[in-house]
């Protein structure tokens, strides 16, 4: 197969196309992975640093801001260069953040290698779903989206247990070093496997719609910091929502009258995709935010050690995992609404239990929530992300996924930012750490209720459309 391959490239179902999953898969999955693994060391990396929660979050916020900035560009870095390239220098990036998180002698310098690894993985996270949408079989294309969910779906089950053990017996430094190997698996399996699939276009980047993109998220995570630690009436935080939405108006007014935008904002037309890309949006927000409410809480308030606090995700992603390339089985056999709805309203009940139990979670009942947490997203996240993109033309699909996954990460950040911004609030100038801890979390379960009653609604409706849609 050449790098620019012609346009009668065959979908075929064979073990190269699962093996470049796979491999542009794992990146992704040590990305994520070293994110909830690290959630779980917050209160180690605050004390050896000497920081204190607000700045600690960034360790999560940095690497999810950098992605954000990263994704949009991934429909464009599509068309203009070869795949397998493309998979190189995501892995070089990558590799080179854990280098330097692995080494790291100050927070600044840690912070540095999460930079590094958000750039790689902004790039890997696209590809993974390009190669998907473009090469696999459109009979299979559920359970090939599945394929891809159990990747990431993985990480956040052997993030934080692995990432606690590593730290409480090896330093939070061997959760970088645990790494390496897997990563140089997936480079070799990438090299062999990756196949071109499109012709590479040699076109300009959109630097003036980049430009005012980037700067627009990073103001409004910065404005959610912001809004947590001098209050969300202040100065500083109004300034920079209005600084946000002036920077989108910039992009979208640029992007309509560009040529060759960075994104085609047509996939905006579409309403069913609008309501999916909410629903992702909802549950990234409250994924990242409830990877870093749980551990905290139950070292912070039940004493537990980062070992036992990083097991409370362990069983429900295990779960997850398992069920997200069954979950892409049920949509291919039973079409949309059935798996979709489930899964939203396993999800919105977990976060109503959550609420429920807050004053006293010990880690078998935090685990069970989970369980039916993580079930609720297997079942969604990829059967919604390929309803979403159905309603698309193909040739503005990989703008669709990078919509979508940039929207995701975006969604994420802030969602990591307000519940340690929440959380934040309630520990400033408390004598009793545990008990405004504790007050803090039950007050971002409530917001997070609030928030997954949204795919709800949201995919009901959608559901309704693609069904009528096959009749």
């Amino acid at each position: 197969m050449q790098e620019n391959a012609h346009s009668s490239f065959e979908r075929t179902l064979d073990a190269r196309l699962i093996l470049s999953i796979i491999a542009a898969g794992i990146m992704s999955f040590s990305g994520v992975c070293v994110e909830t693994a690290m959630n779980v060391t917050f209160p180690s990396l605050m004390a050896e640093f000497g920081i204190g929660t607000s700045t600690v979050q960034w360790m999560t916020t940095a690497y999810l801001l950098v992605l954000a900035a990263i994704v949009p560009t991934s429909s464009y870095l599509n068309r203009r260069f070869p795949t397998k390239r493309i998979f190189v220098v995501a892995m070089c990036f990558y590799i080179a953040g854990i280098v330097c998180g692995f080494t790291a002698f100050s927070f600044p310098m840690l912070l540095c290698g999460r930079v590094l690894e958000g750039i790689g993985t902004g790039i890997a996270l696209p590809l993974m779903f390009n190669i998907i949408t473009e090469q696999a079989p459109l009979e299979h294309m559920g359970v090939m989206m599945g394929i891809g969910t159990l990747v990431t779906a993985m990480a956040p089950a052997v993030g934080p247990s692995v990432g606690g053990w590593l730290a409480e017996n090896f330093g939070w430094r061997a959760i970088f070093a645990a790494l390496l190997p897997i990563l140089l698996v997936s480079f070799i399996l990438g090299i062999f496997s990756i196949r071109q699939s499109h012709e590479v276009v040699k076109e300009s980047f959109d630097v003036a719609g980049w430009v005012p993109l980037a700067l627009g998220f990073a103001a409004l995570v910065f404005a959610v910091d912001f809004g947590g630690t001098a209050g969300w009436a202040s100065p500083q935080t109004l300034i920079l929502f209005a600084a946000f939405i002036l920077l989108l108006i910039l992009f979208v007014a640029h992007e309509r009258k560009c040529a060759r935008p960075l994104i085609h904002l047509s996939v905006f037309s579409e309403k069913p995709f609008d309501l999916g890309v909410v629903s992702l949006m909802t549950l990234q927000f409250t994924v990242l935010g409830l990877s870093f409410l749980l551990p905290n809480y139950a070292q912070l308030v039940m004493g537990t050690g980062e070992t036992e606090a990083g097991s409370i995700l362990l069983l429900g992603c295990i779960v997850g995992a398992c069920m997200a390339p069954f979950s892409g089985q049920l949509l291919d056999r039973l079409g949309a609404r059935r798996p979709i709805m489930c899964g939203a309203a396993c999800a919105f009940a977990a976060t109503i239990l959550l609420v429920l139990f807050s004053d006293h979670m010990p880690t078998g009942t935090a685990q069970a929530i989970y369980v039916l947490f993580a079930f609720g997203q297997s079942t969604m996240v990829g059967n919604t992300m390929t309803v979403s993109l159905s309603f698309l033309p193909a040739e503005t699909k990989a703008d669709g996924n990078a919509v979508i996954n940039t929207l995701q990460q975006l969604s994420g950040a802030v969602g990591t930012s307000v519940v340690t911004a929440i959380v934040n609030a309630a520990q400033v100038g408390a004598a009793d750490m545990a008990a405004a801890t504790m007050m803090g979390t039950r007050s971002a379960y409530i917001l997070l209720a609030f928030i997954m009653a949204l795919p709800l609604i949201c995919m009901l409706w959608v559901t309704g459309q693609a069904e009528r849609r096959v009749e």
